[in-house]
């Protein structure tokens, strides 16, 4: 909603239906506002490069990059189903209940802009805040059932486009939400490669072009691989995280992995509350996610994500066997010896 006064642009419930503020069926939500529009006043702060990622029409300011997410929970905190300025709806899904049989709810954002830090990325990351009582777990509990789906576009650029340009940076990502490689739904085309003219992907080794790493919605992409968000502090740092993706992969495409990786590296430490031994960790596993996604070769640091050897539950020891490198040839003791390593139970 435009507000005409001197605070710029105010992020407001639109009140155009009821159905916002109630939890409707699967697939039946309100669509969503693009809400990537902003004012003048909103944009100061921007650094110079910032900029160049918002479109200039007279006194209107739009967002080049725009963002979507999807929070998956087994509950919602009681009485806090309303309508809110971030949300464009509620609505239920069987994903991601407590069990298979009980059904969980999806909270989906709004269209949304992605901007560098400005009064108009703080009046985003209020709307976090807001609705903490959806986002925080200790409000509306999640479990590991449940994802944290995030949709990207740019203007200008198809999904195919986009994927391309972020395939390059995509390691780092695939790095942070490793756990998730082996989840039935999103381990497909873990290598993130175009479909070929027969729709039939190369990399795509679990037969589905929907439950993929990340998936080509034609105006954007959508990463399915991200865990399930627990708290609007985490929330922020994936939205932190997701501007970079986008700056490095349209305006620093020829930028190294390693300077990216740099770049995020302030982002991560608040991220994993301090532990930089951690945070290094996941940049080192990067960089072998890298090797694998230009090669499709498997080596001992890229199989246990790939195969989940970590999870009792969803192991699937030799299912990467046919891109296994030359020289890698584990074994059931080489699983047991990693997880010992590692600190994960048999």
């Amino acid at each position: 909603m435009r507000n005409l006064s001197n605070t710029g642009i105010k992020f407001e419930i639109l009140e155009d239906t009821p159905r916002r503020g109630q939890i409707v069926g699967y697939h039946s939500k309100p669509n969503p506002v693009d809400r990537s529009k902003a004012e003048r006043l909103d944009i100061l702060g921007l650094k110079a490069g910032d900029r160049n990622n918002v479109k200039i029409d007279g006194d209107e300011y739009e967002s080049r990059f725009k963002i979507g997410m999807e929070f998956e929970k087994n509950r919602l905190h009681r009485g806090a189903v309303e309508e809110y300025p971030l949300f464009c709806g509620f609505e239920k899904d069987s994903s991601c209940g407590f069990t298979s049989s009980q059904g969980g709810y999806e909270a989906v954002t709004h269209i949304l802009p992605l901007i560098g830090p400005s009064m108009w990325r703080t009046k985003v990351f209020n709307m976090f805040h807001e609705a903490r009582k959806i986002i925080d777990d200790n409000y509306s509990p999640s479990n590991s059932r449940c994802g944290g789906h995030i949709t990207l576009s740019v203007d200008g650029m198809s999904g195919t486009m986009l994927m391309s340009k972020v395939r390059k940076f995509a390691p780092v990502i695939l790095s942070i939400f490793r756990h998730r490689l082996n989840n039935g739904y999103c381990m497909g085309n873990p290598q993130m490669l175009e479909s070929t003219s027969d729709g039939v992907n190369s990399s795509n080794y679990h037969g589905s072009q929907k439950y993929v790493v990340c998936k080509n919605t034609g105006f954007g992409i959508e990463f399915r691989l991200p865990s399930r968000f627990t708290s609007v502090k985490q929330t922020i740092r994936r939205y932190e995280i997701m501007y970079h993706l986008l700056d490095f992969a349209v305006n620093q495409p020829n930028a190294t992995l390693h300077k990216f990786a740099n770049t995020l590296k302030p982002i991560l430490i608040s991220m994993y509350d301090g532990d930089i031994d951690k945070v290094d960790d996941v940049l080192q596993l990067s960089k072998h996610f890298a090797k694998f996604m230009k090669t499709g070769k498997v080596n001992m640091h890229t199989a246990p994500w790939l195969e989940g050897w970590w999870s009792r539950r969803n192991r699937n020891f030799g299912s990467f066997r046919h891109c296994y490198q030359r020289n890698f040839r584990p074994t059931s003791d080489t699983v047991y010896e990693w997880l010992d390593t590692n600190g994960y139970d048999r």
